[in-house]
């Protein structure tokens, strides 16, 4: 973790005008001062939003004077799911996309990017806030994958999911509670599955917002997947869909 991170008033002054990747900015509560004052008005300029923390949360980061401030770096550039879409469409692809809602264990998140990467999702889309750090771990679980698919950060999911529908894309929110399985929509045309986060699923918001729940069958005693082999599963159903359709047009 200690590559992954930068703390001090100035440095992450520094990293943001040198053009680093921030992930994650968390800020001491209440916090001020000129070099402050600076800092706030850097971010704001390049729309990175701050998670404002009490200080006993950047003293687990760090023991040093970090003076409020931590930032996490990524090696990975984040797109604008507005820039992707056009892009997809004006190559004649059938856009093809993941949204991941507060998915936090680093591990699982890794683990659905290789798969992703695997079938062919054209971008992965993530909240700014309450997502799993895009750090070496998740590089490391990813077996590298992060690094050929386009990761997406969003302020808001479901303002997404209606600029997805607006350009024509379907969005099927993966639930355990949904009446249809993952078998009965069609997954070839333009569409974007949502996975949701490992203990409460998808928000009420991403939820009502999406064009219909889908699940996957279950049939022991054990009513929940891990959400990385769900995903996996469902990405999968999609491939199966697509070759389908070739072979029998």
């Amino acid at each position: 973790m200690k590559d992954d991170f930068i703390f001090g008033l100035r440095p992450v002054i520094e990293a943001i005008e040198a053009g680093k990747t921030i992930d994650k900015v968390f800020v001491q509560n209440a916090l001020q001062g000129p070099i402050y004052a600076e800092l706030k008005a850097i971010l704001a300029k390049n729309k990175i939003r701050p998670n404002y923390v009490p200080v006993e949360k950047l003293n687990r980061f760090t023991r040093k004077n970090h003076q409020g401030v931590v930032a996490f770096i990524s090696d990975v550039p984040f797109h604008k799911v507005e820039d992707i879409v056009p892009q997809l469409f004006e190559q004649g692809k059938t856009p093809f996309l993941l949204i991941l809602d507060r998915l936090t264990d680093v591990r699982n998140f890794g683990a659905i990017c290789r798969t992703a990467e695997c079938v062919g999702v054209d971008a992965i889309i993530i909240p700014e806030k309450g997502a799993a750090p895009i750090n070496s771990d998740a590089i490391k679980t990813s077996a590298g994958a992060i690094y050929n698919i386009k990761i997406c950060k969003e302020n808001n999911l479901a303002h997404a999911v209606d600029f997805l529908q607006q350009s024509g894309i379907s969005v099927y929110a993966a639930s355990e509670k949904a009446q249809k399985l993952i078998y009965d929509v069609n997954l070839t045309e333009p569409c974007a599955i949502v996975m949701g986060n490992e203990e409460t699923g998808i928000s009420k918001e991403v939820l009502h917002h999406s064009d219909e729940k889908i699940k996957l069958p279950i049939e022991g005693k054990t009513q929940s997947l891990n959400v990385s082999v769900a995903c996996g599963a469902i990405l999968y159903e999609a491939v199966r869909q697509k070759m389908t359709a070739v072979s029998n047009p």
